[in-house]
Order: structure tokens, then C-alpha cells, then sequence
């Protein structure tokens, strides 16, 4: 596939972003893949990239990545084109793909010093600190390593060039939680020296921890690109309220956007989710000797399941 034309005004935006996707497609003869996508990642930004198993994540990653041609659209990362310029776009990047490729017959040193190698990567001081921080012995071959350690390995073979971009999938997989806390904090300290970080990731209170922004994939398309705290506040709450007196209380069963309705308290406690305009339901709950109100925001892993299994909306 040859180099894309420029539209107006894309190769400055594009530019300015770490990632700059326009319509960006790989569609597989299956009708499976990535559709259209159109994102744009800032420089310096933490993204978290979610979705279901099969919902296009890995092929939009190896599409930007130009380790497979777009089948439509264009995309631009670091600045260069990831059609024409994919050699020189990986060479800025830390990629950890979710089944990382390493020699089984080499110790972890020996991984990741081939990788720097072939990078022309002649420092090693980044390759030792980075073992130091994740506590991992190098110097055994991979095969005799167990599926954590093996891990670490390969985090370390993203990071040991100091790239200016990280794309992660599933880095922490294998890892105990110290070491996932571990990670996170490291993932912060590459942030504040200005790296970008496109995170794909299953363990949501991973991606609350680090991300600036998500985005959510389904079926090959973005259904939602927004911030963690922006998504959670406007889809569903955790609602707890209780009426006192002898006013009957409200039939909440038939109030719009309540669900999973459970009554306690002799009939005067109410605990259910809630989706829709909070005015409308403090409006249903007034004037009933309302002695409690309660609303939380629901668990991120509830937000992204409405997502994962609706679509939800851009």
C-alpha cells in the first residue's frame, strides 16, 4: 500500500499528537478488525485502551505500529507516517505486545541486549536499573523463569531504549500485586519525564490509576474515547436512600432508570442503580419524608461493562 496524500490540515495536527489516527482501518476477510478509527493521543498523555477480548485492540496496535498495512485511512505516530516511515517510528517506540516473543535458550540479559543491538543502543545503565526496580535476575535463561519473571523481562526489553512512546498490552499479566504496584509507580516516573504511555489493559484498577483518558473499542470501532472521571459520572449511579414518617414512599420500581431495585428497612430503604437525569429522580423522591440520600459512583468495572457489552456511545 503506498503513501497516503495529506488532507488539509492532518499532518499538522498529526504532528503535534503522539498518535494521530484518521479512519484508520485493517479489516480482516472475516469482516473482523479495526474500522475507521479516529483518535488522537497527546504528547505526554497516559491513554488506556479497552475492550473485550476480539474487539480489535491488538490489530489496531500492530496497524498504527506498521507491522500490518491499513486496509483504509491513515495514521501518523511520533510525527512519521505509519505506512512509509513504520521503520523509523519503531525504533521511538517501546512496544510489549500481549504474548511477548523472546529466546527461551538466552538469559534475560541476553534478550534484552540483542534488542538494544539491533536498536544501536550502546548504554546499558538503563537495562541494569530497570532489573534493580522490578527485581528480576537476569542473568538465568529464560526458560527457567516463571511466568512473572518472564514478564519483567520483557517490560524491561520495551523500556531499556528509553523510547519516547510505550505501547503496553497487558503488561502487568503474570505479575503479583507488589509488583504491579511496582510497575505503576514506574509507569509515573516515565510519565513525568515526558513519555507517552497507550496502555491496553483488563485490570481496571490499573487503567484508573494511571490513565488521563480511555478509550473503548467493540466490534473494530471506538464506542467511547472520554476521561475516567467524565465516563463514570455520566452513566450509571449506586443510589441508597430511606424515608421516615408515615408518608407512603415512592414506587421507585416504576421510576425510569432504576434498576436492580433492593428494599430493606420494613419497606422504607431502597438501594438500586441508577442511569438518567439526577434531577428527575430527586424530583420522584421528594415530598415522601425523604431522611437520607446516598450517591456514589459505581466501580469503574462496572462503567466499562456497559461498554463492553452495549456499545455505548461515542
Amino acid at each position: 500500500m503506498g503513501d497516503f496524500a495529506p488532507t488539509e490540515g492532518y499532518a499538522e495536527s498529526g504532528s503535534a499528537a503522539a498518535i494521530a489516527l484518521e479512519n484508520l482501518s485493517h479489516v480482516y476477510r472475516n469482516g473482523r478488525g479495526a474500522k475507521n478509527v479516529d483518535l488522537r493521543i497527546g504528547r505526554g498523555e497516559v491513554f488506556g485502551f479497552l475492550g473485550p477480548n476480539g474487539a480489535g485492540k491488538t490489530t489496531l496496535i500492530r496497524t498504527l505500529l506498521g507491522l500490518i498495512a491499513p486496509t483504509g485511512g491513515r495514521g501518523q505516530v511520533l510525527g512519521l507516517d505509519i505506512v512509509g516511515q513504520s521503520r523509523e517510528l519503531r525504533r521511538r517506540v517501546g512496544y510489549l505486545p500481549g504474548e511477548a516473543s523472546l529466546y527461551d535458550w538466552l538469559t534475560g540479559y541476553q534478550n534484552v541486549d540483542f534488542a538494544l543491538r539491533v536498536r544501536g543502543v550502546a548504554d546499558r545503565s538503563r537495562l541494569k536499573r530497570l532489573a534493580g526496580v522490578l527485581d528480576v535476575d537476569l542473568g538465568r535463561r529464560l526458560k527457567t523463569l516463571s511466568h512473572g519473571n518472564r514478564q519483567k523481562v520483557a517490560i524491561i526489553a520495551a523500556l531499556a531504549h528509553d523510547p519516547d512512546l510505550l505501547i503496553l498490552d497487558e503488561p502487568t499479566s503474570g505479575l503479583d500485586p507488589l509488583m504491579q504496584e511496582t510497575f505503576q509507580n514506574l509507569m509515573r516516573e516515565e510519565n513525568s519525564r515526558g513519555k507517552t504511555i497507550f496502555l491496553s489493559s483488563h485490570i481496571m484498577g490499573e487503567v484508573e490509576a494511571l490513565c488521563d483518558r480511555v478509550g473503548v473499542i467493540r466490534d473494530g470501532r471506538m464506542v467511547a474515547v472520554d476521561s475516567v472521571e467524565h465516563l463514570r459520572k455520566q452513566r450509571m449511579k449506586y443510589v441508597t436512600c430511606e424515608f421516615a414518617g408515615s408518608e407512603p414512599v415512592p414506587d421507585l420500581a416504576a421510576v425510569a432508570g432504576v434498576r436492580d431495585l433492593q428494599v430493606s428497612g420494613q419497606g422504607r430503604r431502597f438501594s438500586f442503580a441508577f442511569t438518567g437525569s439526577l434531577d428527575s429522580l430527586v424530583q420522584s423522591l421528594a415530598g415522601r419524608g425523604l431522611s437520607d440520600l446516598t450517591v456514589t459512583d459505581p466501580p469503574l468495572e462496572e462503567v466499562f461493562r456497559a461498554f463492553y457489552e452495549q456499545g455505548g456511545s461515542r
